[in-house]
């Protein structure tokens, strides 16, 4: 379980506002809805100098 007092310090990473213990580690709905909306869309990647094969490429 998360201790509600070191939540009460932390920021939220999309906003900056204190973070909401019902959204941990996000301030509201919102902010975790954008965070799952940059997932779904690929908004996040992990860099790699591996060059992909020919059936991992997107067409």
């Amino acid at each position: 379980m998360i201790d509600k007092t070191k939540i009460k310090k932390l920021k939220c990473p999309n906003c900056g506002k204190p973070v909401d213990e019902k959204y941990h580690p996000f301030c509201s709905k919102r902010c975790a809805d954008v965070d799952l909306g940059k997932w779904l869309s690929d908004g996040y990647v992990i860099e790699t100098e591996e060059i992909p094969s020919s059936d991992e490429t997107y067409h």
